[in-house]
């Protein structure tokens, strides 16, 4: 538990600062209990934030748009830092597009298809942040960050600034070194991607096309963190699911969705508890019936 001085501390540390913040309210599952200390800091508030934090020992999780996690019912000790708008500018110069962690990357995909900038498209309908997609190298439809990343700057734990050359980031499925151990405490503070020059409105029409897609075959009408689980080597987590018999197979208020299984979804109340059986039971019984243990592709944060 923190002491009443060092949330005065916290408080004069950034504008925004608020505590026992429920994080179901910050989560596009829409589950999970409180974080002790929450902060929407801008890039100067954050390197104080981070200082403070280490100097006290106060643990730091660090949060984009909540899209691909699941925050535990009893919530979240310490410090819950969201990189959101004051760390989400965009900046468009000739075929590169410069933006900030907290951005959309759908508003940077749009951003740059409306001058002519190709190469987001894949990117027009995920639902996280830049950060969020950097860090997992983000993808769909045959595209992922790594197919237009040229570079990314990182807050390390020392509070110096460091920026790697995509080359440098270890880019695979659903992974950069900012997931690896020795990168863990660093925060990204913004990407940079080079595009390539196209037609605004074929641009357009693609994302179009694909956000169709999405709306046919996703649950998009209820609060989930999109794919539940990495996609295993040589299947498909959905149809893996959908062949163990677990198409609409639920726990309390969490389900798995019967449009696209490879979603678990919240029909309305469910806990952060009711998502988590659903995931372990999905994966004990893939693993019975056809020898694949799927890996959740959702971080599991206070567990």
């Amino acid at each position: 538990m923190m002491t009443e001085a060092q949330k005065k501390k916290l408080q004069s540390l950034a504008a925004e600062v608020s505590f026992d913040e429920p994080m179901a309210a910050h989560t596009t599952f829409r589950v999970g209990g409180p974080a002790e200390a929450f902060a929407v800091p801008d890039e100067a508030e954050l390197a104080s934030l981070l200082a403070f934090a280490k100097s006290e020992r106060i643990p730091v999780t660090v949060l984009g748009n909540g899209s691909n996690v699941l925050v535990s019912d009893s919530g979240l000790k310490g410090l819950v830092i969201s990189i959101g708008e004051p760390l989400s500018a965009i900046a468009v110069s000739g075929e590169e597009i410069r933006a900030g962690a907290g951005a959309m990357i759908v508003a940077v995909a749009r951003a740059a298809g409306e001058v002519g900038l190709a190469g987001l498209e894949f990117a027009g309908g995920i639902p996280g942040s830049v950060g969020g997609a950097v860090m997992m190298n983000g993808g769909a439809y045959g595209g992922e960050m790594a197919d237009v990343l040229v570079s990314v700057t990182a807050l390390g734990e020392d509070g110096r600034e460091r920026t790697y050359a995509a080359g440098e980031l270890a880019l695979s499925y659903r992974h950069s070194i900012f997931m690896e151990e020795a990168h863990r405490g660093e925060i990204i503070l913004s990407a940079t991607m080079r595009l390539t020059r196209q037609d605004a409105a074929e641009i357009q029409a693609k994302m179009a096309d694909f956000n169709a897609r999405r709306r046919e075959k996703q649950p998009l009408e209820y609060p989930s963190a999109g794919s539940t689980f990495k996609r295993p080597q040589g299947y498909f987590a959905g149809k893996l699911i959908q062949d163990a018999g677990l198409a609409g197979f639920s726990v309390g208020g969490a389900q798995v969705s019967e449009k696209h299984c490879g979603f678990v979804i919240n029909k309305g109340d469910a806990t952060a508890a009711d998502v988590l059986a659903v995931i372990r039971h999905v994966q004990d019984e893939v693993e019975r019936t056809s020898g694949v243990r799927l890996e959740e592709e959702v971080r599991l944060l206070g567990f």
